[in-house]
């Protein structure tokens, strides 16, 4: 088998379980290697240290598999899967829908799939995982008893892996799914929802919505689906305002929290987030909740600054909509803000609407989304509440 050898010194981040070897860290490679292929990795004292996929595309030159691969791909593949698989039911008994792989998290780099009942939405950002895909597909249809199996990929993620960017469709049809997060139901619409039809992400954090919701107004902002604002109407607010500025999400929100026979009175606002807390500052206007689970404004590190004086200035303005006593809700999904810069963003904009705060719960992604505490890439999502004292 072909071999990649660790300049010196660069073993230390892999042996405290890091999945990651960068194209600048590798000294020579023994032997041909294909895109795909899996090569067995060695330190500079010729120490053997796992195995993994190799690409020569990407900056990433080795994404690391677990210790259970033995030489086998497609064995190691089903029974990563069965573990992944395994865990959520645990987690969720009772849904039939979540994320069912979190790629490396589950130790199956860049391969991620959300299962929507018997509907299973793949995307694939690794080569090696690419060249196999056939047998997660098998493992899904024979195991899981899988209908419909396709992709939707973030071609800018694609790009950088060097893979065809176009989605594929390997199994059945991409149908419309109506699925529950374990209390609210939600209708799918893969050909105009976003990444992979839904964000699982957020379920549990939803939910917690419901304990400081009871009879307050609620400003539900970037509300894509409309998960947030219909979960504080179960948690009994009074009067909910959804805000996005993509027509097709305020229209998903409406007929969900309709479908979901929610009480709260409601508005449902097509408009600019940006432009929308303008107006509301402009014209004096508060709300008891105000949640806001923007884009991730960092795609690199590159963006950083940038993506920190956009939080800043974005937690501002909603804490200037936040009336007396009231509650921000506030997250960030881009992997590259840490966790310390995101609460130092909201602090600045704190600071700058003239608000104090008291941080009341705070968050990562949901249970189906596992971490790895070696890589700080597989924890992304920031997600806050806070009360204005």
């Amino acid at each position: 088998m072909p071999s990649i050898f660790l300049k010196k010194n660069e073993d230390r981040r892999i042996r405290k379980g890091h999945l990651w070897v960068f194209s600048n860290e590798i000294a020579k490679i023994d032997g041909e290697l294909q895109n795909g292929e899996v090569a067995e990795l060695y330190d500079h004292n010729k120490e053997y240290l796992g195995s993994g996929f190799y690409n020569k595309n990407s900056l990433i030159s080795l994404r690391l598999l677990g210790s259970a691969y033995e030489g086998d791909i497609p064995a190691y593949i089903k029974h990563s899967l069965r573990q992944a698989y395994s865990l959520r039911k645990q987690l969720y008994p009772h849904r039939d829908s979540f994320r069912l792989c979190f790629s490396e998290s589950d130790l199956l780099p860049g391969l991620i799939i959300d299962k929507y009942n018997n509907t299973f939405v793949l995307q694939v950002y690794c080569f090696g995982m690419y060249v196999n895909l056939e047998h997660v597909i098998s493992f899904l249809k024979d195991e899981l008893g899988a209908e419909n199996i396709f992709t939707r990929n973030d071609h800018y993620f694609r790009k950088l892996e060097g893979l065809p960017e176009e989605d594929n469709l390997y199994h059945g049809e991409a149908v419309n799914e109506l699925i529950d997060d374990g209390k609210i139901k939600f209708n799918i619409n893969f050909s105009s929802s976003q990444k992979t039809g839904f964000y699982f992400d957020q379920c549990d954090n939803r939910e917690f919505i419901e304990k400081i919701s009871r009879g307050k107004t609620v400003l539900d902002a970037f509300c894509n689906s409309g998960g947030f604002g219909i979960h504080a109407s179960f948690g009994g607010a009074g009067f909910v305002t959804f805000v996005d500025s993509s027509e097709t999400e305020i229209t998903n929100a409406e007929n969900n929290f309709a479908f979901n026979n929610c009480t709260a009175e409601n508005d449902f606002i097509v408009m600019d987030v940006f432009d929308y807390f303008g107006k509301c500052i402009d014209a004096g206007r508060k709300f008891d909740i105000v949640m806001i689970d923007p884009p991730a404004f960092a795609k690199s590190r590159k963006s950083i600054p940038a993506a920190l004086k956009g939080y800043a200035k974005l937690n501002k303005m909603a804490l200037s909509c936040v009336g007396k006593d009231g509650y921000l809700v506030t997250s960030s999904c881009s992997h590259h803000i840490t966790q310390t810069d995101f609460l130092e963003s909201v602090v600045t904009g704190a600071s700058k609407a003239g608000k104090n705060l008291q941080l009341v719960h705070y968050n990562s992604a949901s249970l189906d989304h596992p971490s790895l505490p070696a890589m700080d890439e597989t924890t992304y999502l920031k997600f806050a509440v806070f009360k204005v004292i």
